[in-house]
């Protein structure tokens, strides 16, 4: 018999010192399974601290952080997870074509094929609309299309957990319709996905629950 499916990820007590400064202090979060969640708050208020430390990429100095159940130190579940970072149109300084750049995604990745590369890549490009750009140097591109040749990258994978941050930064109404409606499709189908915003914008609508930070605490 089976017990309870494990949140994907449950973070408890997480505080977090930054160059001297507490930046979060003691707080907690949840993610179940299939939920679209927005974590809001001014800026500075330890928005992406919080999604960095979730998934391992910051170290707490107090609390504990786990994905699928298993504490993120020793979470094997990362072929589980598709991040995207707020600095991601940072990639433009990268002399690599869309397709390279999202090829890259699978680096690491136990489970997927070689021979499958290719039309996973293509599939993923196609899921943010840049397909027809799958060619050219990401050099050459503006910043809304980095950033969806990266949420490409994230996706490439096939992840169960979707986590991203500000994934609407400098990129127009059209772009963020587009990326909304792509969140949309992937929560239909149980993909979980974590969402740091400033404002919900086109998402109002599917958002599930709204996480609110307020210099480093859950007020």
């Amino acid at each position: 018999m089976t017990g309870p499916t494990p949140p994907v990820i449950e973070v408890t007590g997480a505080s977090v010192t930054r160059g001297g400064q507490r930046v979060l202090h003691d707080v907690d979060l949840r993610i179940d399974s299939g939920e679209l969640v927005a974590l809001l708050g001014a800026n500075g208020s330890g928005k992406s601290t919080l999604l960095r430390a979730a998934v391992g990429i910051l170290p707490l100095e107090t609390g504990s952080a786990r994905l699928f159940g298993t504490p993120v130190q020793r979470s094997t579940s990362h072929d589980r997870l598709g991040y995207v970072p707020q600095d991601s149109t940072e990639a433009g300084s990268i002399p690599a074509t869309a397709r390279e750049t999202v090829a890259s995604g699978l680096l690491g990745a136990r489970s997927w094929w070689p021979n499958r590369r290719d039309a996973r890549v293509m599939t993923a490009l196609e899921a943010v609309g840049m397909a027809d750009l799958a060619g050219r140097p990401i050099t050459r591109m503006s910043g809304g299309q980095r950033r969806r040749v990266m949420i490409a990258r994230a996706l490439v994978r096939e992840p169960e957990l979707l986590v991203l941050d500000e994934p609407f930064s400098g990129v127009d109404l059209p772009t963020q319709e587009l990326i909304s409606e792509l969140f949309r499709e992937l929560s239909a189908v149980g993909t979980s996905i974590l969402v740091v915003l400033h404002e919900t914008g086109p998402l109002t609508d599917d958002i599930r629950r709204a996480v609110v930070l307020d210099h480093g605490r859950r007020p």
